[in-house]
């Protein structure tokens, strides 16, 4: 298999309006970006996708484009995108742009000048058609609920949107809508970007008898009923031979409604066309049929099914893009796991660990290393985006197929809006997003879940994505190693093995919040950790109090255990330390002391207690450590106390 840096990149997705808003007007900006370029640094990251930054009157957040050669206002200046791109690649960071080339917005001087008059110059930019019947030219219908049909009274003619209504689908069947693309993508390459995210580019070849399709839960067929047209891979060479050659650039293009084979053609490895494309087969698995509006569980049989099929799909073919959340969908921990204080930390570092282990390049949502959750929206007024807002409208206020108590559950769990609310960057107000209130509610749990909270903490979720991201620059077989699954009907365990050559790899991810008994390979049981999501702590053993508290105070270990009364006399001399069990006072036992900020750690302690009982885990660590030296007669003697540890 051909080595390539893209393979072997880890791509971040800023969605700049709520990432960090510099100026104080509640909105995010580029300078925001560029503020926080060492924290991308940190963590290990070295491609960054940009949602749309070019100007756009924002009826869906950017992917409506009225100048593809400027920036929009609320986010800053073309000077401002200069600036944060030449930080960026101080950093040795990619910047990759988000090209929406299947539609304009109708602000667009082209459009203003198609719908001018059926002779207008600009008239062949967009799909223009007459009615059928006194109604739309077919029944295809809008991502955004409704016809995708937009009824134009000056020229007597419908024109298409497989978006918004003020989203018109450009007609890449003429030439010179192709010319004025690649011109401009020539133009960013020239500024210095580094490549393109294509906003679903399946879908920009269309049928010419546009004809109709199998209507879904609201009466039209789907807005995916062109993917995969009779021209886009031809459309797609023309690109890489006019634009994509020019440079040393990374290519992924959203791909609703591909197939296997032709997501084979899309990403094939000769490179005519993309590097990777994005499939949602796997986001489909907990939907209904043709209705996402669900509150329905994944089935990870069926998720296992999914993805093995992409992986063994692809191998030695093409290339898989890897992804549990993007702006379009909610957040993977309260998705696919569970986002209780309980299970929230070990959820978010199981789901990282199963799909940055796959063969394929990793994409990481803004938020997602700190494992931010979905958001408890309790109104529709709460929400921004235009999916969510019309599907209310259509399927509740309209048609009646949803009750509003329904429908809320249902955005509660599905809405993008989940994805959109602001980055939790600290517990000060408004989640140090912003100094004043956000242009969309921020996530309440802020001051649980956050960036500061994280990054000091060495067992945190975000710490958890710095080493598996370093794994993956470290160790060849998790990019370049063939899949295959294992305990391909288990309920609960995904489990699968990585092959590159004499060298093996077994990943084991429990989906369950309950204990599960798995045979592991013979050939694996004489292996060692890479890495787990759970603590794993090893005992050492000091001959004096001295080196113990030497090795906790130069970092050589994270948690210290010794009589009750020496801990407790540490604390009250070192401010600022978590320590044992202040109940037990003077009592000859046995307590941690856990070190500064690792509040992890702390949390894994106590459930220990609470799991196990106190009275077994204080006995393990005398067994461990003192029971040579002091017998075990003794360990009967031990003083054992109900509480949990608390933080001094």
């Amino acid at each position: 298999m051909e080595k390539r840096w893209w393979k072997e990149s880890i791509v971040y997705q800023i969605y700049p309006r709520s990432f960090k808003d510099s100026n104080g007007d509640g909105i995010g900006d580029l300078n925001g970006i560029t503020e926080k370029m060492e924290y991308l640094e940190k963590l290990g990251v070295n491609v960054v996708w940009l949602s749309p930054v070019y100007q756009s009157p924002n009826d869906d957040n950017g992917y409506d484009i009225s100048d593809y050669r400027a920036i929009m206002t609320e986010f800053g200046t073309m000077e401002d995108f200069e600036r944060m791109l030449a930080k960026a690649h101080e950093h040795g960071i990619k910047i990759v742009m988000d090209l929406v080339v299947n539609h304009t917005s109708d602000e667009h001087p082209w459009f203003i000048e198609s719908r001018k008059s059926k002779d207008n110059p600009y008239r062949d930019y967009y799909i223009w058609r007459d009615g059928k019947d006194g109604k739309e030219p077919n029944n295809w219908g809008s991502c955004f609920s409704g016809p995708a049909w937009d009824y134009d009274e000056e020229t007597d003619m419908y024109y298409l949107h497989l978006f918004s209504k003020k989203q018109p689908d450009l007609n890449w069947d003429n030439p010179k809508v192709r010319e004025e693309v690649f011109d401009m993508m020539n133009w960013w390459l020239e500024k210095g970007v580094d490549g393109f995210r294509m906003d679903v580019i399946s879908l920009i070849s269309k049928q010419p008898d546009l004809p109709d399709g199998k209507p879904g839960i609201n009466g039209y067929a789907s807005f995916n009923e062109p993917a995969n047209g009779p021209h886009v891979h031809e459309y797609l060479q023309e690109m890489r031979e006019k634009v994509l050659n020019n440079a040393d650039t990374i290519t992924v293009g959203e791909c609703s409604g591909v197939t296997l084979e032709e997501a084979k053609k899309y990403a094939r490895s000769d490179e005519k066309e993309l590097n990777m494309v994005f499939q949602f087969e796997h986001m489909d698995v907990d939907a209904d049929a043709d209705n996402k509006w669900t509150d329905k569980k994944m089935d990870l049989r069926e998720m296992k099914a999914v993805l093995t099929k992409w992986q063994k799909g692809l191998e030695d073919i093409a290339w898989n893009s890897l992804f549990w959340e993007n702006h379009d969908q909610p957040r993977s921990v309260s998705r696919y796991a569970d986002d209780s204080a309980k299970y929230h930390d070990v959820s978010a570092k199981m789901l990282a660990t199963c799909i940055h282990m796959m063969q394929g390049t990793p994409y990481v949502y803004q938020g997602e290393e700190l494992g931010m959750t979905n958001v408890p929206f309790t109104s529709i007024d709460q929400f921004r985006d235009l999916d969510s807002i019309n599907a209310y409208r259509e399927l509740v206020e309209e048609q009646h197929v949803f009750t509003a108590e329904e429908m809320m559950r249902y955005l509660c769990r599905k809405s993008r809006d989940n994805a959109r609310t602001p980055f939790q960057w600290d517990d000060s107000a408004y989640a140090g997003f912003s100094t004043v209130e956000p242009w969309i509610m921020v996530n309440p749990n802020y001051k649980e879940i956050n960036a500061k909270k994280q990054v000091d903490d060495p067992e945190s979720v975000f710490n958890y994505y710095r080493k598996l991201i370093a794994l993956r620059k470290e160790k060849e077989i998790i990019v370049y190693g063939t899949y295959d699954l294992l305990l391909p009907e288990s309920e609960e365990i995904y489990m699968y093995t990585r092959t590159l050559g004499e060298e093996k790899l077994l990943v084991v991810c429990n989906f369950s919040e309950k204990e599960v008994a798995v045979e592991i390979p013979e050939e694996f049981r004489k292996g060692s950790y890479l890495i787990a999501n759970y603590p794993d702590i090893p005992l050492q053993k000091f001959d004096s109090y001295a080196t113990a508290k030497e090795a906790f105070e130069n970092g050589t270990s994270v948690a210290w255990a010794n009589d009750n009364t020496e801990v407790i006399a540490f604390a009250l001399q070192n401010e600022g330390y978590t320590v044992g069990i202040p109940s037990l006072g003077s009592a000859d036992t046995i307590a941690p002391a856990v070190s500064k900020g690792n509040t992890t750690l702390l949390d894994w302690i106590n459930d220990e207690i609470v799991a196990l009982g106190e009275e077994n885990f204080f006995h393990a660590d005398y067994e461990a450590t003192l029971a040579d030296t002091y017998g075990l007669d003794y360990e009967d003697s031990l003083v054992v106390e109900g509480g949990k540890v608390n933080a001094q």
